[in-house]
């Protein structure tokens, strides 16, 4: 293991012409080594085979963060994989607390043959680094490190300019089962005043971009019955309800011409996208034409009044995800069938709760069933949470700085479609979540052949050196005025 980070003896003197930039070039070698090292445990959540994999990746950790100088460090269990924990304090009682989040776990590699190199074998190619989790998430989580090791240096302090957590867990790519729980138990160990999360990434190498909203999510599926089995059409079709008939028209109605969701209620508490939120996403440098060749789609389409960026990051959402029933084999077979099924997701916004989205998708169905047909939803768990963090947002804006700073031109501002755990995070800790990411769309998190970019990570870590002691300054309550 490298020595801990340890100041020489002697009285502490900042150096001003250590500079961010070149102390995290002087670590940049080791920090490749151990990322390998790291990235050749398989700690896939979602495979039991692999479950000692990921408690061995979380020992890995938890010797790295002890390596680098945190004084308290715990590998937590949980009723499923085990979570990281770890705590430095600064020597000035008064900054505020961060905690950083992030995952050690995995996605499974399957297709295993679309791999161009060994999937747990890390590989370099120029500057590339290729294997699974090199950006999706050891990277940014092990690029923490880095910083916080460039930002000692350079500031001459013996510990962190602000009260620093660490929380990595081992599900993340499993759904985050038991993460939740874990919050709740060990909530008053995770009090803070900002989670800084590190799963995420920017709009381009050369466009730098700071996340400021992820979408939550309802998912269920609807099954309808009608007759007690299969019916002979000539027979019976026309006089007997058809459950997939009706099942189909009352998908069919989930839209109206405009592409709105017309389940009733649906929109309430959902705030207009205000215009300085329209006009920072269309700064981004969006080519609808490529989105769409990446999308592998003719046209664009939904909500009337939304731009594309805006209907898939800040707008809620109803899709199909799935229907079937009766004879679905070659040939036909003229029935009135028994069974129809349905599977609907709803990405849902700020000031939408999961948990009142599922009782309008029962009503709606309840309210769309005629005489003769049964309908039961079954829900897909509690939901996801959707987690948006105002512009104005002190902590939010020292990230703007920070990345900005590294990266030598403007951080812009984007959403995300998809749902993770921020929303918990943000709700059992009370306290805001701003997003700092250097992965890029290419670089196929999920996917085989998964890579990250080396000099992201390089300039994710000089932000992290920045971010510390700008949130020890932003974060601090202003004096009060002289009377």
């Amino acid at each position: 293991m490298p020595d801990p980070v340890v100041p020489p003896a002697g009285p502490v003197v900042p150096s001003p012409d250590l500079e961010v930039r070149q102390l995290v070039a002087d670590g940049a070698a080791a920090f490749l080594d151990r990322l390998c090292d790291w990235l050749r445990i398989p700690s896939v959540s979602a495979e039991p085979e692999h479950d000692a994999d990921v408690g061995r990746s979380a020992h890995w950790l938890a010797e790295e963060l002890r390596a680098t100088g945190f004084p308290t460090v715990e590998v937590w269990p949980t009723e499923g994989l085990p979570a990281v924990f770890a705590h430095w304090p600064s020597d000035d009682p008064d900054a505020p607390t961060v905690v950083v989040y992030g995952h050690h776990d995995v996605q499974p590699v399957d297709p295993v043959e679309l791999w161009t190199t060994p999937p747990f074998e890390p590989t370099r190619d120029g500057d590339r680094l290729r294997g699974r989790g090199s950006a999706d998430d050891k990277s940014q989580v092990l690029m923490h490190l880095l910083g916080l090791t460039a930002h000692l240096r350079a500031s001459g302090r013996r510990s962190p300019a602000v009260h620093l957590k660490v929380l990595v867990e081992g599900e993340e790519e499993s759904g985050s089962p038991n993460f939740r729980t874990l919050l709740e138990r060990e909530v008053h160990r995770l009090g803070c005043d900002v989670v800084v999360v590190s799963d995420t990434g920017m709009w381009a190498a050369d466009v730098p971009s700071i996340c400021v909203g992820m979408r939550g999510l309802v998912s269920c599926q609807v099954n309808f019955a009608g007759p007690a089995g299969d019916l002979h059409s000539g027979s019976f079709g026309g006089a007997v309800p058809n459950p997939l008939t009706e099942l189909a028209r009352l998908v069919g109605g989930l839209h109206d011409v405009d592409g709105r969701v017309t389940l009733p209620g649906f929109y309430d508490g959902v705030e207009p996208l205000p215009e300085r939120d329209r006009e920072l996403l269309a700064r981004l440098p969006f080519d609808e034409a490529q989105w769409l060749a990446d999308a592998q789609s003719a046209a664009s389409h939904g909500e009337v009044g939304y731009t594309t960026l805006e209907r898939i990051w800040a707008r809620p959402t109803a899709e199909v995800n799935g229907m079937w029933g009766g004879h679905t084999g070659s040939g036909h077979k003229t029935i009135v069938p028994a069974h129809a099924h349905a599977k609907l997701s709803f990405r849902l916004v700020a000031g939408q709760e999961p948990s009142r989205i599922s009782g309008l998708v029962r009503a709606w169905v309840d309210s769309g069933t005629r005489p003769g047909i049964t309908a039961d939803v079954k829900f897909f768990g509690d939901g996801v949470r959707p987690c948006l963090t105002p512009l104005d947002d002190p902590a939010l804006q020292a990230v703007q700085r920070s990345m900005s700073r590294a990266f030598g031109v403007e951080a812009l501002y984007t959403r995300e479609g998809g749902s993770g755990p921020e929303a918990d995070l943000a709700e059992v800790l009370a306290a805001p979540v701003v997003f700092i990411g250097v992965g890029v769309p290419d670089d196929r998190i999920h996917a085989p052949n998964e890579k990250v970019e080396i000099p992201l990570l390089f300039k994710g870590a000089e932000a992290i050196a920045y971010l510390w002691a700008d949130l020890a300054t932003s974060l601090r309550p202003a004096p009060a005025p002289c009377t």
